[in-house]
């Protein structure tokens, strides 16, 4: 040893900054030393409670294990007859104190820590602590004892005395550290074992004093030598037990001198990083660059590790080799120190470690390769340690980690800490002392040598013991050191002895199985959660994989990197989930607006709370924790407010908090987060918290109880790993109720695997397949009979039906389940003999409410789930061109090819617009050939289902509301099976009616029998009397189950304590609780059946005395009903339906109404001021609701007369929205009030002339208002139900009645005593009306009266002279209208019958009115022979206006109307205007060529017909004039019929035959411009057909063809009636069957033409190409394929049309 001592030239020791966790005790000592200490240290206590602490370096007293290593002043005899540590008694006391945890609050305190405290700190006799503990004394009692309570408890007074002032001491003490803001000690404590102590309990420990001065040697040797004073060293040694307090100040100073002020600062301001547990290599622990690591001290118990920080030098400053050089020299220095010191040691590269720089601050290196680092430690440890040592120093030094260090926003980056684990084992370090060799370089010689070092741990440093120069005093520090290294040894021995980890007796297990099932033995699968969770380590990501098992509603993401690299990527590879950002749940839409939009509760919401590091917009860029609180704050907690709204969701909705790392800033986000969801929840309740360990519980459970003041250890588990919790939280699911591989039929008998990933994606079907509820857990599972029976309970009682009970029934035992008699013929019509020829069919199925129609539908679905792949909507407020999408994908899933597709047979429930989702599944398709794709099996509700299928003219089905004999046979049947199988099967009250065949009696008698104690008063009474009005007048209605529990008064039915089964019995068992699609999903309750609601409410009218409009005041009165919950905007506007949408046959109503059934039925009941009372408050209810202050002023003005109220009323509803139909009501109300006005007026005046007029103008006003807004409307009716998708419509009601109000006002004229005075001034008032003579022509001098009458006319001059050119514009509209578009649904085609009937009946009178009469004509031409040829003209335009043929459409419609002599007459009086006018206008040109044509489509052989060429040189002229600009839609159709190019190229130099592709494109523009506001409802109509031969002859009309078709239906089936051949005929053309006719084909030319970019062109040479739209779009191929079609082209307005595409090489 002393040879090595003289052979060191010189030493140095490394500054390093060192970290322990717990430093503020003092040193111990040998009995000798101990007691005459004891004086000395209760003045130090009693200095300590004097001396005030400082704000910003608070002390925070550990309570874990704190003990220090047994370190000793070289030469200090005394010091080295040391016990071992587990003896050693402690100023404070015994070192028990150190393993005793108590909790950091007294009153949290169980007896048991109470008698530990008492016995181990307090020393009181073992005897007084028992009969404490026997008394059941706690914490919480132990505070508020004083000494007199001690007393009578038996305690002596010494120890009460002591007992009471440790209490108060220990109060103060835990005040004194819980700063003023309540910022919580996790801000100053790190992990468990990590814990860092405050300055002013720090004690010197006894390695060496560290009070030593040193000085620095060369820089060049890398290391400081230990310059200082041996002798005073062993003197203050020697002295030490008389001067503890001294020497506890100069180590106060000595502190602050290495942890400056400023550091202090620095680690109380800025949040800590949770430390790496200790030897832990995959840790999954991340550090925060910027973050503090805590701060250094020396060792303290050996086992808890010191730490050391370095920074290494970048690579601008060294070389790699330098770096790594450096590197391992700090490493092994480092290591040797705790080896000789015996305590294990973390030293860590990349921290900042000087205080001017940011003591502990997190900055990191950048490492290009980790490999490097793990060669060179394992090639040099050989070369620093003695050979002999080389093994134990491989055991005991760890291999770096390395930690990656993020930045504040949460995104990583390229640094990283560097950090190596020292574990100097008893077993491997013994009594040896490790030697290392350093290289040092002599400063003399320029050279590197090697240095023999002996490094221990002196405090927060390592210190070579051989670095003095002085011989002598080496030696006698390596004398002390060998005693002291066997007393570190014992000690550590001892210490790793009594560390063994003892199993843990917790039982979070339990906890967690409880806060997950609520008290139950499982969750339901339908179960939603909310996860929050930061950045998780990937080697843990597997562990997450309970997320994709459960229904996650959405998750609160705070990693920026998730979608990339974490949590949200691991969850995508197998489950859908939708990236969200918090603005997106910020708008002013509506929730069910933003449910919808989002696809909440359908799919899974990943919400990035804190951006992704992926996106280019700052806007959603990752933010540092002070700008999230300032920038992002407020968007989370509106999102948190939306989300866990416990009235827009439902409540029993799970928030899980999965915390991967420390939250240690009172700012975090997450922490914010966490209040937020508190606030909004009023609590904890429903929240449960997931922490990887106890430290990361610690800091959160702490920076809760500060912020919320509320202590959640109970909702946190925190002892369980991550796979621990997962597989538990996975064994606690209900048994899966669905196959876990799901198959879907596909080509040749074969089958495809459905993904469930695919099948989330398809969120508006619920997808049929072939092995549907086959191999499930549940019917492998014990609860699978009582899932059995509550399956088949919940269909029969009234429930809709379900995949299982068709499975059920199939089961062995049990009977078939009911077939009804239509499902063979349904059967057949969806699987034909012959096949289809079409892509796209519809079948609809009509039935009764109630009656099982749908049941039936999804029967047949089930039967043929192996031939089609079967789907149902689920959504009925989704989009048609969603579920087209949706559909598509579900048709060509699993296929790779074009060809072989099994088709999608899709079932929709009361589908308004089949029409428009057949076009939409068309118009979706992308690769298909022509054979059949989807069957659209459409179940609609209609009161009269046998006149709805007579009249549908699609393939259809019916079912009514009786049963016939056969079927009751097999309800009977089933009846008693279900007496076997259940207990009271009497109580299925939906089976039963249908086995007791819809009886009224026996529904009578049943809601009788149960509803007869109703109580109406009580809130059961008032939800009963809610759901029953609305069910009885909406159909399809319900109430959510969270609604009517809050109704019936249960505040939270989380854990089920109460239900609304059991508050609402007997009466629930008349009502049903079902789950909802429609606006996110939740929980519903309605009646068992519409009979039954409607039943109830008769009782309730009855017997309880309680009127319709008293149940509807009610629910408008009811505040709870108004406010948001779950499908609040559903149940809204279902109220208002049930007041305002009136009843229509069109739409399968049994009768047509003038207002809603609800309305009428009090109108009968209860008289006119019910009405009104009513009507007014619902518009106080409703007051943003346009439509219920309209239908208020339809009431007044059609039943009460009050005009004046009906107007206030109309122009309220004005004011709040303005669109057409309102508009409509104010021209109502006008128009109402002139028809009274005329009807009372007797004796008509001036003054009842003028009011009259003015009303009429007013009328006028206001219905072309209409007529203008008509152009903007949203197409929905606000009469028809707003829940659902009605067929678009063109609103035309302004047309309608303006006409009407036109026509009133000419009758009533008419009848003005003017008219009676003579013809002449009759033909005078005409004269004025046609604008020919002014009103003063009208004054007779000799008559006052009447000339008052004149008066008021020429006040209204203006107006009155402009109804005849007004009503002949109308006219004209309507002939366009009806004409040249059609309508897209049957339902309109109807109401379009009714307009054509009224505006013919309309158009009568006004040729009544104003045609003249003969006599008059000959009389005119008479007395102004110069007029005779003007008059002429004129004529022959008022007959052709007579006969509707003086408009281009007027002549189309000849086409239908006239035989061939009239159409001859009309022809010649074409010919003459067009001969005679002085000026030829366009107009007239076009209308002569079109009249010529249905001349010859009529009568081909006419004589008055003008040569093809002759119309074709007419036509030219006319185009050359207008060009390709012009608004003559009419122009450019005719040179379609004319100039379409044909194969002989017959006209090919004239100038229209190369223009003809322009003139094509200029009649769509022109169309458009016309037309286009009423493309949604209306679609083009094709008059004519391109026929095979030449000139005129190749227009083949329409009616040509119907004719035909007609002609060979009747050969067919001569029995049919005239009604149900023109449905056939519509079916033919529907259908596609009339192009296959033969004798069609033989009139029509099929063209041959290319498929390009899914569009059709026609070329003839050259480069003329021609586009061709096909008329469904699904007959054209969107594949982008090129190929070669032919078809049959039509002419419409707005340019050709492509029929009966078929592809050229299709084999």
């Amino acid at each position: 040893m002393d040879a090595k001592q003289d052979k060191q030239a010189s030493s140095s020791r490394c500054l390093s900054t060192v970290s322990d966790s717990s430093r503020e005790e003092p040193p111990y000592f040998s009995d000798e030393e101990r007691n005459p200490l004891c004086a000395e240290a209760d003045r130090m206590d009693a200095n300590d409670e004097k001396r005030p602490t400082s704000p910003t370096a608070p002390s925070l007293k550990s309570d874990r294990s704190r003990d220090l290593p047994l370190v000793f002043n070289s030469g200090d005899k005394e010091a080295r007859n040391v016990i071992p540590v587990a003896t050693q008694s402690h100023i404070d006391g015994p070192q028990a104190e150190y393993d005793l945890k108590l909790p950091p609050l007294i009153e949290d305190w169980t007896k048991e820590h109470v008698k530990d405290w008492l016995i181990s700190r307090l020393r009181v006799p073992a005897q007084i602590a028992q009969n404490l503990y026997d008394q059941e004394l706690s914490g919480a009692c132990l505070v508020s004892f004083e000494k007199c309570d001690l007393l009578e408890l038996g305690v002596p007074p010494a120890p009460a005395i002591q007992i009471i002032r440790q209490v108060e001491r220990f109060r103060r003490h835990s005040e004194t550290f819980e700063p003023s803001v309540r910022t919580p000690k996790s801000h100053y404590e790190p992990s468990k074992g990590e814990l860092w102590k405050s300055t002013e309990r720090q004690v010197v420990s006894g390695n060496m004093d560290q009070t030593m001065e040193t000085e620095t040697v060369s820089s060049d040797s890398g290391f400081q030598s230990l310059q200082s004073s041996t002798v005073q060293m062993l003197q203050m040694a020697r002295n030490r037990t008389g001067s503890v307090a001294d020497q506890k100040a100069t180590n106060d100073v000595q502190l602050h001198t290495e942890i400056t002020d400023t550091a202090t600062f620095l680690q109380l301001k800025r949040p800590i990083c949770q430390i790496r547990p200790f030897d832990q290599s995959n840790s999954n622990v991340f550090y925060i660059q910027n973050y503090i690591l805590p701060p250094v001290a020396g060792p303290s118990n050996l086992l808890d590790p010191v730490h050391e920080y370095q920074l290494l030098p970048s690579p601008n400053e060294a070389s790699e080799r330098e770096i790594l050089y450096e590197f391992t020299k700090e490493v092994f220095t480092f290591a040797a120190s705790c080896m000789n010191s015996r305590t294990n040691g973390t030293i860590h590269f990349g921290v900042h470690y000087q205080p001017e720089q940011g003591h502990g601050e997190v900055v990191g290196h950048e490492i290009t390769s980790f490999s490097k680092y793990n060669e060179v430690f394992e090639s040099c440890l050989s070369e620093y340690f003695e050979e002999q040592h080389v093994n134990a120093a491989r055991s005991c030094i760890r291999p770096p980690n390395f930690i990656q260090v993020h930045s504040q926003d949460g995104t990583t980056s390229d640094k990283w800490v560097i950090e190596v684990d020292v574990v100097p084992t008893s077993s491997e370090t013994q009594q040896n002392l490790f030697y290392t060799l350093l290289g040092i370089t002599s400063t003399e010689k320029k050279q590197q040598c090697k240095t023999e070092c002996l490094f221990v741990r002196d405090g927060p440093r390592s210190i070579n013991i051989l670095a003095d120069t002085n011989p002598r005093i080496c030696q006698e520090k390596m004398k002390g050191l060998t005693d002291k290294v066997q007393c570190w040894s014992s000690a550590r021995k001892t210490a790793e002895e009594k560390d063994e980890k003892q199993p843990s007796q917790g039982h979070q297990g339990q906890r967690l199985k409880q806060l997950i099932t609520r008290g139950r033995d499982a969750f339901e699968n339908s179960f939603q959660f909310i996860v929050v969770t930061d950045k998780c380590h990937p080697s843990q990501l597997e562990h997450l994989d309970f997320l994709k098992e459960i229904k996650l509603f959405a998750v609160l993401e705070f990693d920026p990197e998730s979608d990339v690299n974490g949590t949200c990527s691991f969850y995508r590879g197998d489950r859908i989930a939708n990236l969200h950002y918090p603005h997106m749940y910020t708008t002013q839409d509506s929730p069910s607006a933003v449910i919808g939009r989002l696809n909440l509760s359908k799919q899974t919401s990943w919400i990035f709370c804190n951006g992704r590091v992926n996106e280019e917009g700052e806007m959603d860029k990752p933010l540092t924790p002070s700008e999230w609180l300032k920038k992002r704050s407020g968007d989370v907690n509106k999102m948190v407010s939306f989300l866990c709204n416990p009235d827009l969701f439902p409540k029993d909705r799970l928030v899980v908090f999965i915390l991967h790392s420390a939250v240690t800033d009172i700012s975090s986000p997450i922490l914010e987060t966490f209040c937020a969801i508190y606030r909004t929840l009023e609590g904890a309740d429903n929240m449960l918290c997931i922490c990887k360990n106890f430290s990361v519980f610690s800091h959160w459970q702490q920076l809760i109880e500060s912020r919320c003041k509320e202590d959640i250890t109970n909702k946190c588990i925190y002892e369980l790993s991550l796979n621990e919790i997962s597989s538990t939280i996975k064994k606690l699911k209900e048994p899966q109720t669905q196959s876990s591989r799901r198959f879907l039929p596909s080509t040749g008998s074969s089958s495809v695997l459905l993904a469930k990933k695919d099948e989330e994606l398809m969120t508006v079907l619920d997808i049929l397949c072939e092995n549907e509820c086959q191999n499930t857990e549940i019917e492998t599972n014990d609860s699978f009979q009582e899932f059995k029976t509550k399956t088949e309970e919940h269909f029969y009682r009234g429930g809709q039906v379900s995949w299982w009970n068709f499975y059920l029934s199939e089961m062995e035992g049990s009977l078939p389940f009911i077939k009804r008699d239509k499902f063979n013929e349904l059967y057949e019509l969806i699987t034909p003999v012959g096949g289809y020829t079409s892509p796209c069919v519809m079948i609809n199925l009509f039935h009764h409410p109630g009656c099982g129609g749908t049941t039936l539908a999804m029967h047949v679905l089930w039967n043929l789930r192996h031939k089609f792949r079967c789907a149902v909507v689920k959504n009925n407020m989704a989009t048609n061109n969603e579920i087209a999408g949706q559909v598509m994908k579900l048709l060509t899933y699993g296929k790779q090819e074009q060809s072989g597709y099994t088709p999608v047979l899709l079932l929709v429930d009361n589908w308004d617009d089949v029409e428009d989702l057949k076009q939409c599944i068309l118009t979706s398709d992308r690769k298909r050939h022509n054979s059949l794709m989807v069957i659209i099996l459409n179940c609609e509700r209609t009161q009269v289902p046998d006149e709805k299928s007579r009249n549908s003219r699609i393939a259809n089905v019916f079912i009514t509301n009786k049963l016939s004999p056969k079927e009751q046979s097999l309800f009977s049947e089933k009846l008693q099976q279900l007496k076997d199988d259940h207990e009271k099967p009497e109580t299925f009250y939906a089976f039963m009616i249908m086995t007791n065949n819809f009886s009224e009696t026996y529904i009578k008698n049943l809601v009788s029998n149960i509803v007869k104690d109703l109580d109406t008063t009580t809130q059961q009474g008032r939800l009963f009397s809610f759901l029953a009005l609305l069910n009885t007048y909406v159909n399809g209605s319900y109430m959510s189950l969270s609604l009517c529990e809050e109704l019936v008064g249960i505040r939270n039915s989380l854990w089920k304590q109460e239900t609304l089964e059991d508050k609402m019995n007997p009466y629930s068992t008349l009502m049903i609780t079902f789950t909802v699609e429609e606006h996110g999903t939740y929980q519903a309750v309605r009646f068992l059946h519409q009979m039954i609601a409607k039943e109830c409410l008769e009782f309730l009218n009855q017997k309880c005395k309680v009127s319709l409009a008293e149940i509807t005041i009610d629910v408008l009165h009811s505040d709870k009903l108004i406010k948001s919950y779950m499908g609040k905007d559903f149940l809204v506007q279902n109220i208002q339906s049930m007041l305002i949408t009136r009843h229509r046959k069109e739409q399968g109503d049994d009768k047509d109404t003038l207002f809603s059934p609800l309305i009428e039925d009090i109108h009968e009941e209860e008289g006119p001021d019910k009405i009104k009372e009513v009507l007014e408050r619902a518009t106080e209810r409703f007051d943003r609701s346009a439509t219920l202050p309209q239908a208020l002023a339809r009431y007044f003005c059609l039943k009460e007369k009050d005009f004046e109220s009906a107007l206030k009323w109309a122009l309220d509803a004005q004011g709040k929205n303005t669109n057409s139909y309102i508009a409509d009501t104010v021209g109502q109300v006008y128009k109402s009030h002139l028809k009274r006005e005329i009807e009372d007026s007797e004796d008509l005046t001036p003054e009842a002339l003028e009011k009259c007029l003015t009303l009429g103008f007013k009328a006028v006003n206001a219905f072309q208002d209409s007529q203008e807004l008509a152009k903007k409307d949203e197409q929905v009716d606000p009469h028809d139900l707003h829940t659902k998708k009605k067929t678009k419509s063109y609103n035309i009601s302004g047309y309608v009645g303006e006409t009407e109000t036109m026509m009133i006002l000419l009758d009533f004229i008419k009848n003005l005593p003017l008219f009676a005075v003579s013809d002449l001034k009759r033909d005078q008032i005409l004269q004025f009306l046609r604008g020919s003579h002014p009103v003063s022509s009208l004054y007779d001098h000799s008559s006052t009266s009447n000339n008052q009458f004149v008066a008021v006319l020429a006040n209204h001059e203006r107006f009155l002279t402009s109804l005849k050119p007004r009503l002949k514009e109308i006219f004209c509209f309507f002939e366009t209208y009806f004409l040249y578009l059609k309508p897209r649904s049957k339902e309109r085609e109807i109401a379009d019958e009714r307009h054509k009937r009224k505006v013919s009946d309309f158009f009568k009178m006004y040729i009544q009115i104003f045609s003249g009469s003969e006599e008059e004509k000959a009389s005119e031409k008479a007395s102004k022979p110069n007029l005779s040829r003007h008059q002429t003209i004129v004529d022959h335009r008022c007959y052709l206006e007579m006969k509707r043929a003086d408009t281009f459409a007027g002549l189309l419609q000849c086409l239908n109307d006239k035989n061939g002599t009239e159409m001859e007459h009309i022809l010649t009086k074409w010919q003459s205007i067009f001969d005679s006018s002085p000026r030829r206008y366009v107009t007239d040109t076009v209308n002569f060529i079109l009249a010529n044509i249905v001349l010859h489509c009529i009568k081909p052989s006419s004589k008055l017909l003008k040569k093809y060429e002759d119309l074709v040189g007419l036509l030219n002229e006319e185009l050359q004039k207008e060009g390709t600009q012009s608004k003559q839609t009419e122009l450019y159709y005719l040179s379609m019929l004319l100039m379409w190019p044909t194969q002989n190229r017959r006209l090919e130099n004239s100038a229209t035959y190369k223009n003809i592709s322009m003139y094509i494109t200029s009649a769509k523009k022109s169309f458009h411009r016309r037309f286009s506001h009423m493309f949604s409802a209306r679609s083009a109509i094709a008059h004519f057909y391109l026929g095979k031969s030449s000139g005129l002859k190749r227009i083949v009309s329409k009616m040509t063809l119907d004719q035909i078709l007609i002609r060979v239906s009747k050969t067919e089936d001569s029995h049919s009636a005239q009604g149900s051949q023109s449905r056939k005929l519509h079916h033919l053309w529907q259908s596609g069957a009339a192009w296959k006719e033969p004798e069609v084909q033989s009139k029509l030319l099929r063209i041959k033409g290319k498929s390009e970019n899914g569009d059709i062109y026609v070329s003839y040479g050259g480069s003329l190409k021609m586009p061709v739209r096909p008329v469904y779009l699904g007959d054209i191929r969107s594949g982008y394929s090129r190929e070669d079609v032919s078809f049959y082209l039509g002419f419409t307005m707005e340019g050709p049309v492509a029929y009966d595409i078929k592809y050229e090489n299709v084999q």
